[in-house]
């Protein structure tokens, strides 16, 4: 029953940081997921992969899970380089490498 609690990354389709400030903390599954024959459908017999808490701080979420009595493992998120250029910047006209098709 280890916790895993961390910061999510933003999805491909955010441009924005929206949901990636809060710290979630989530179990890590006990149980492999398992198909079902006749229809397909995806189940598991974990009911704890279904709890995801959200938290403000890293503190937060660690003082919950010590308070809690529930071992945990923090992932520290890997800050993103970001590129400083836009989209208008591939056409100025002091670019130090000439623009081509």
């Amino acid at each position: 029953m280890l916790a895993r609690i961390y910061r999510p990354a933003k999805t491909a389709m955010q441009s924005g940081k929206a949901g990636t400030e809060s710290w979630v903390l989530d179990y890590i599954p006990q149980s492999p997921k398992s198909i079902e024959p006749l229809m397909g459908y995806t189940s598991s017999g974990d009911m704890r992969q279904q709890v995801r808490l959200n938290f403000e701080t890293k503190e937060d979420a660690v003082a919950f899970a010590k308070r809690e009595k529930i071992p945990y493992q923090v992932v520290e998120d890997k800050k993103r380089q970001v590129r400083g250029a836009s989209y208008s910047d591939n056409f100025r006209f002091d670019r130090l490498s000439p623009w081509t098709h």
